[in-house]
């Protein structure tokens, strides 16, 4: 097998690398978050991952008991909300909030979306609207003070382009986020509110138009996609689905929409690696490589970038009822992490200078950055399904350091740090027992172990074999001229 070469000088130049797929992480319906289980949940992905901001839908849904009309009077209730905001605030995270669906007492007709039945309608009275938005960002600024509530986002809606979440038109969701945007700032001016949230990176130019050209304020863009969005409806079978997508398609449409933002901040407030709710790939190593590679190509193009979801505690379609089920989570129900959790994991232990690197492959792609005196080398081998891929041997020359002290290397692939290749094995049990629960937590961890390797003329030389779509993280501790001392003593 002929070896990959690639090539880095550590006394290079680095960029900063800011660790944006922190800011935000998704989870499903709102009400969720009051259950023990996602709390739970939530709280390990913060600990572990560095996520600061949640996005969920339908916060004013009456499931939340929002905003109901009781003998012709209106009644207001944020206590739900306030449970969600409390825990939140309670661990060191924040809300971002996504201003939806539409109350029954507002709403203009009766479509709905999921089996929730969140009403998708235009409201009845844009001046009742404004009126809920007032009240209850009011009274958040109240309970949590605006030095806080001004570190959370407001996001109105959830793609309005999309038939399934907005029956109006585009004049109508400009005008709903008009009214929305102009009561949250005659709050605070200091209160952040953007949007159009939109799926499939669209009407970007046309919102920052009408904002311009009505001076209504835009703090940031928000919108979302997926490397399914260009094939229209996904079938079941993603895997053939994906086959006709392109790789790298992610950072081309980043690019594109970073450019049509006009230099406001741009958060993605959804992105997976595909958007199918039942799609296998997501419990597979397949989607660790994808989140590693959209990650580290989406450099200086964004603020955050949001992914879907958190935790398969969620429930579009129905709560479902298998361990490993499809589901867009990094966490199983039962809390098992799942390749995807563990690529946030290697993601978070990054540190923030990335440094050139001199190599190209059509599977291979390998990132170096510097933390201090550690050098991370982060490696995939990823192609869409049903492309061409196959096992690759990868060296790596990393010139301008003295000796290193120690050389370790972690690996997510289909026989490292995959939980569900274990649970397979174990009969594929719906509901694992508290002891298979245990078994599958262990399988999911991540194993660091030493790497052979060799040195001279101040540069190291590392040997790495990539099975397909895997991913590799060697971790270097340097001798640097500061360190030099320590190690002769």
């Amino acid at each position: 097998m002929n070896s990959l070469e690639f090539r880095c000088c550590v006394t290079d130049k680095s960029a900063a690398l800011p660790h944006f797929w922190e800011h935000t992480v998704g989870s499903g319906h709102a009400p969720l978050a009051l259950r023990a289980d996602w709390q739970q949940q939530m709280r390990q992905c913060h600990d572990e991952l560095g996520f600061r901001h949640v996005r969920f839908h339908d916060l004013l849904s009456d499931d939340m008991g929002t905003l109901m009309d009781e003998q012709d009077r209106l009644r207001f209730s944020f206590f739900n909300a306030d449970q969600i905001c409390d825990f939140l605030v309670s661990i060191g995270m924040k809300p971002f909030i996504e201003l939806s669906f539409m109350p029954s007492t507002l709403s203009s007709g009766t479509t709905t979306v999921f089996h929730y039945a969140a009403n998708v309608t235009p409201p009845k009275d844009y001046a009742m609207w404004a009126a809920l938005i007032t009240k209850l960002v009011t009274h958040w600024v109240e309970r949590y003070g605006i030095d806080e509530v001004g570190t959370w986002f407001f996001e109105v809606w959830n793609e309005p382009n999309l038939e399934a979440f907005w029956t109006g038109t585009q004049a109508d969701y400009f005008k709903l986020y008009s009214f929305t945007a102009q009561a949250i700032k005659a709050v605070d001016n200091r209160l952040r509110v953007g949007g159009p949230a939109t799926a499939r990176n669209e009407w970007i130019t046309e919102f920052l138009d009408f904002c311009e050209k009505n001076n209504i304020p835009a703090d940031f863009v928000s919108t979302h996609h997926y490397p399914t969005d260009a094939l229209g409806s996904v079938e079941e079978d993603t895997e053939t689905e994906l086959a006709n997508s392109q790789r790298s398609i992610l950072r081309e449409w980043a690019q594109d929409t970073h450019r049509k933002a006009r230099g406001k901040p741009l958060y993605y407030t959804e992105w997976s690696s595909s958007s199918n709710p039942r799609d296998h790939l997501h419990d597979e190593p397949y989607a660790a490589a994808v989140i590693i590679k959209t990650m580290m190509e989406a450099r200086g193009l964004v603020n955050g970038y949001s992914y879907w979801t958190f935790s398969d505690i969620f429930e579009e379609n129905y709560m479902p009822a298998t361990a490993f089920q499809g589901g867009f989570g990094l966490l199983t129900l039962q809390g098992v992490p799942k390749p995807a959790y563990r690529a946030f994991e290697m993601l978070h232990r990054l540190g923030v200078n990335e440094l050139p690197v001199d190599g190209m492959h059509e599977t291979v792609d390998v990132w170096v950055v510097r933390n201090g005196d550690l050098l991370t080398v982060l490696i995939t081998n990823y192609a869409l399904p049903k492309h061409p891929i196959g096992t690759e041997s990868i060296e790596v020359h990393l010139k301008g350091l003295l000796s290193p002290r120690d050389v370790s290397m972690e690996r997510i692939d289909d026989s490292h740090a995959n939980a569900k290749r274990l649970w397979i094995e174990m009969g594929q049990p719906a509901l694992p027992t508290k002891r298979q629960v245990e078994q599958l937590k262990v399988a999911s961890q991540i194993i660091r172990k030493q790497l052979p390797w060799t040195y001279d003329a101040e540069t190291l030389h590392l040997e790495i074999v990539m099975p397909p779509q895997a991913i590799a993280a060697v971790t270097v501790e340097m001798v640097t001229e500061r360190t030099k001392g320590d190690a002769q003593s």
